[in-house]
């Protein structure tokens, strides 16, 4: 009998970098989670005067240590593919690379390592580390449901904005530049920061005809601010319901990633790449 032969050691590094079934790749995407959140806090306290000033040294030495650490991670990344190029302009990789130069960058332009804070995006890996997919299927509906309710939302922030301009042009006629709406974008200005119920405060009218004018359209914005929701609201019940409810339960856990072409997603028990055809690491 043939004895197997011994994986190649790129093959034991992509299964341990791309694959989340295995105790090392466990283990190694555990300890890059952990180094993204302290990336993160790290950029975070540097921001901080008082802070930095007193710690400084120790979170540049820091924050480097992790810099050539995701660098590592990165190279690794590309040179256990057969085809660098598709992991390299893939989300993840686009991420992983704009997650790496800031601090090199910062080297020439100084304050662009704060930047660094894009590594938050890498955390999205975290629903394939956990196996949280099961629960991505009412993400998937939501975002279904905003696109199928588009053409309705736009239609309506539409007529939103017409009122706006009328509501903001009739308080420029009624307040006048005395009362602080100087002309009538700042009027218009005025009434969307109203209608929102954000109320900086920054402008209010002063006559008892504009605090009038101005308290319907407060009261409108509370239904403004309803309709978009309704609208979403039926939209994913529909999609809810014309999911099957078999197909609701049926949701792939497998994290192994195309060692060829890096494509994700593949079925439990898959052989091949469902993508290039590409033989699928096995432990």
């Amino acid at each position: 009998m043939n004895k197997p032969q011994p994986k190649h050691w790129k093959t034991k590094l992509h299964n341990i970098i791309y694959e989340a079934d295995t105790p090392a790749g466990k283990w190694f995407d555990i300890i890059l989670l952990i180094a993204i959140i302290t990336s993160i806090i790290l950029v975070m306290l540097e921001s901080v005067n008082s802070i930095d000033a007193k710690y400084h040294s120790l979170l540049n030495i820091s924050e480097w240590i992790i810099t050539i650490m995701f660098t590592i991670e990165y190279i690794a990344r590309v040179i256990t593919v057969k085809k660098p190029v598709h992991y390299i302009f893939s989300f993840y990789g686009i991420i992983d690379f704009l997650s790496t130069i800031p601090k090199y960058i910062s080297l020439v332009f100084g304050g662009v390592h704060a930047l660094a804070a894009l590594r938050a995006l890498r955390l999205l890996r975290i629903f394939r580390i956990l196996k949280l997919a099961r629960y991505l299927g009412a993400s998937n509906n939501l975002v279904k449901a905003l696109k199928a309710s588009r053409a309705k939302i736009s239609v309506f922030l539409f007529v939103v904005i017409i009122v706006a301009i009328i509501l903001g042009t009739i308080m420029y006629l009624v307040e006048g530049e005395e009362n602080g709406f100087s002309n009538i974008p700042k009027s218009v200005y005025w009434c969307i920061v109203t209608l929102t119920t954000v109320g900086f405060g920054d402008i209010a009218p002063q006559t008892p005809l504009g605090q009038f004018i101005a308290s319907l359209v407060m009261i409108l914005g509370y239904g403004i601010i309803a309709v978009p929701t309704g609208i979403v609201s039926a939209e994913y019940t529909n999609q809810n319901k014309n999911v099957p409810e078999p197909e609701k339960l049926d949701v792939d856990l497998n994290t192994q990633a195309c060692p060829n072409c890096s494509a994700e997603k593949h079925k439990d028990n898959a052989e091949f790449c469902y993508n290039c055809g590409h033989k699928l690491n096995h432990e």
